[in-house]
């Protein structure tokens, strides 16, 4: 992955994106004793990042590519995002999302146009179906994270970022299939030496263990209201290498911490964020020795949650 493929990403894509902001956060400041700025990805288009590297990727299709249409699979936000771009770029797309995909992601890839399909209880089986249907159909595969395309959009994030808070000292980004953190990692080792640190769940830390392992390994999988960073990986993802190279360390965190901080980020930061989106907030929350007295960013990756969950969390119930 180079440097020049993010910026190649944000000059195809910068017709559509948001310049998202970074804000210091006064509170968590506090708590730390350092500066936290939060990258607020939650305001981006459907809600998410995700946009992003959909729109990079599928803007790179040939003609031809576009004539047949696409097929991918997620948990919800990246099909979003392919969906988006998909109406926006006049291509066909067909969607598979699995059971646990909030409900509000549904109804906007709907919205949107998509053939959506739901399929499997997590990702890998969503994907395996798409997978399928790609082959069946004469679709176009988009992978939610195992492609460069979607790693350099993904990966504008990053320029935004150190354009506007280049002296950071730590920065905590979620992953899941670890295509936000590959883009990411990519521009701030290049001109900094940054601390990068990834952020998963508890019930799906398939990308640290694979890591540690040096190869692709199965995780057991539990229950998540973090749904966007929830399933194992796909065989030999680009992903892993550019996490074992620029990832320098790791923090996971469970489902209590994740409620307390969509609660924080709605009541104190006036900011609504999903389970995934929480994460980096929760892993600097559980984990404030390790970022104190330092100027820390913090990846808010999105807002897609559904109503209820969200009464449910501001209303302390699990």
């Amino acid at each position: 992955m180079r440097l020049a493929e993010v910026y190649a990403a944000r000059q195809r894509i910068s017709p559509w994106v948001i310049r998202t902001p970074t804000i210091k956060s006064v509170t968590l400041s506090k708590m730390t004793g350092g500066e936290v700025w939060l990258k607020l990805e939650n305001r981006q288009l459907t809600g998410s990042f995700k946009v992003r590297g959909a729109l990079n990727r599928m803007a790179m299709l040939s003609p031809e590519d576009k004539q047949c249409g696409v097929v991918t699979a997620s948990s919800g936000n990246h099909a979003l995002g392919v969906a988006y771009a998909a109406k926006t770029l006049g291509v066909k797309a067909t969607i598979v999302v699995s059971s646990n995909a909030p409900e509000v992601k549904k109804e906007a890839i709907k919205a949107l146009g998509s053939e959506l399909h739901i399929h499997g209880a997590h990702y890998m089986e969503a994907r395996n179906y798409a997978a399928e249907l790609a082959e069946t159909r004469n679709l176009v595969f988009i992978s939610a994270y195992n492609d460069l395309g979607i790693i350099a959009g993904q990966g504008t994030v990053g320029l935004e970022m150190i354009e506007d808070t280049p002296d950071l000292e730590k920065l905590i980004v979620p992953v899941g299939g670890g295509g936000l953190i590959s883009g990411v990692a990519t521009v701030w080792k290049e001109a900094s030496d940054v601390e990068v640190v990834g952020a998963q769940t508890k019930a799906s830390p398939a990308m640290s263990e694979s890591v540690i392992a040096g190869r692709v390994v199965e995780v057991p999988l539990s229950n998540t209201i973090a749904e966007g960073l929830h399933g194992g990986l796909e065989k030999d993802p680009i992903t892993l290498s550019i996490c074992r190279k620029l990832v320098d360390s790791w923090v996971t965190v469970g489902e209590e911490g994740i409620r307390d901080a969509v609660r924080f980020m709605v009541l104190k930061q006036h900011e609504v964020v999903e389970g995934a989106g929480a994460v980096c907030v929760a892993a600097l929350m559980e984990n404030l020795d390790q970022f104190k007295g330092l100027r820390v960013g913090v990846v808010v990756s999105g807002s897609n949650i559904d109503e209820s969950r969200l009464k449910q969390i501001l209303c302390g119930a699990s």
